[in-house]
């Protein structure tokens, strides 16, 4: 992976004098450099990873509003497809590859766009404008601070990547140019595409999640697991609609959504890791069989499976079980 970013920023040699701007501002930056700041950057820069997204986008499905948690669900699955296919289209190196005394942590893929600066705008963004805007919020003031307080989050996600020199300056902008596209098409488009899904019902989402998860992998063949996601929990999404509609909120506890949580998120983990180690790949317990080790030929479509089956439980599986034990209300 190194000797190809080397190689391809080598053939782009006008890009030197941007890389080397960075590189000059991202020394600056370290210049502040001590043992607790850093702590303290590695904490907030994990705030930027889906391992913080994807718990709080199933608390908010599973615990708040089920409408909601799974449009930024879907969001956050798009936005996330399309910086892979961007990163892989462009290959550009990451500081610590030109000049590896900045490099305060390590990532293993291609630098623009930047993934965290690209999420965090599309993830604090609609947070924001529907927390602002919710019942909850009395005042205009509130409002504000609440958006003031996401950009300023977002802007502080931006200074991690900078301050462990794993993106150029550059790279936080494009993120955010290509974060600032997707909201928009979203915000246009997802309108008239539930409005499409909800007159066509249950056969209509179905093919919709096998055409946009099938889009989504002919586009970005390198990685499986956003697909098989999106395909899951479209599907399961579309059979809880139509089969037994759940409720987040209504009439239920604190209590038991917070059992409701527990269990959700029991179960997701139960299937990541168990077909995660029956699955293709270095995991497995059966990789010293033919073709199911770490080079196996099948690993892909291991990965598509497992990811698929967890988007599945997190939008039928889960909600199924909150109606049945009386953790949860039909809508």
């Amino acid at each position: 992976m190194t000797e190809a970013i080397i190689s391809n920023a080598e053939v782009l040699p006008p890009l030197f004098a941007i890389y080397r701007w960075g590189i000059d501002l991202i020394q600056h930056i370290q210049g502040i450099q001590n043992p607790g700041f850093t702590a303290f950057i590695r904490f907030v820069t994990a705030l930027g990873t889906e391992y913080f997204y994807i718990p709080v986008v199933l608390l908010i499905f599973w615990c708040i509003d089920e409408k909601k948690g799974a449009r930024l669900g879907f969001l956050i699955i798009f936005s996330a497809l399309m910086n892979g296919f961007f990163k892989e289209l462009l290959k550009q190196p990451r500081p610590f590859t030109l000049e590896p005394s900045v490099g305060l942590a390590f990532e293993p893929s291609y630098g623009i766009p930047s993934g965290h600066a690209q999420l965090s705008l599309c993830f604090w963004l609609p947070l924001a404008l529907w927390i602002s805007g919710s019942r909850f919020v009395k005042s205009p003031r509130q409002a504000m601070a609440i958006r003031i307080g996401a950009v300023l989050f977002i802007l502080l996600i931006a200074f991690t990547r900078l301050y462990l020199g794993v993106h150029f300056p550059t790279d936080i902008l494009a993120g955010w140019l290509l974060g600032g596209l997707t909201l928009g098409l979203w915000f246009a488009l997802e309108p008239r595409v539930t409005a499409f899904l909800d007159t066509g019902g249950l056969r209509a989402r179905m093919i919709a999640a096998a055409i946009i998860a099938l889009g989504m992998i002919s586009l970005y063949p390198s990685d499986r697991s956003l697909g098989g996601l999106f395909l899951g929990f479209g599907a399961g999404y579309a059979l809880m609609l139509q089969y037994f509609p759940f409720a987040a909120r209504p009439g239920i506890s604190v209590a038991a959504r917070c059992l409701r949580y527990i269990l959700g998120f029991a179960g997701g983990v139960l299937i990541y890791r168990g077909f995660k180690v029956l699955f293709p790949g270095q995991g497995s317990i059966f990789s010293a069989l033919p073709y199911w080790g770490a080079a196996s030929p099948f690993y892909e479509l291991g990965r598509f499976v497992r990811y698929g089956l967890l988007g599945l439980w997190a939008s039928a599986g889960a909600p199924r079980l909150f109606l049945r034990f009386r953790l949860a209300e039909p809508q």
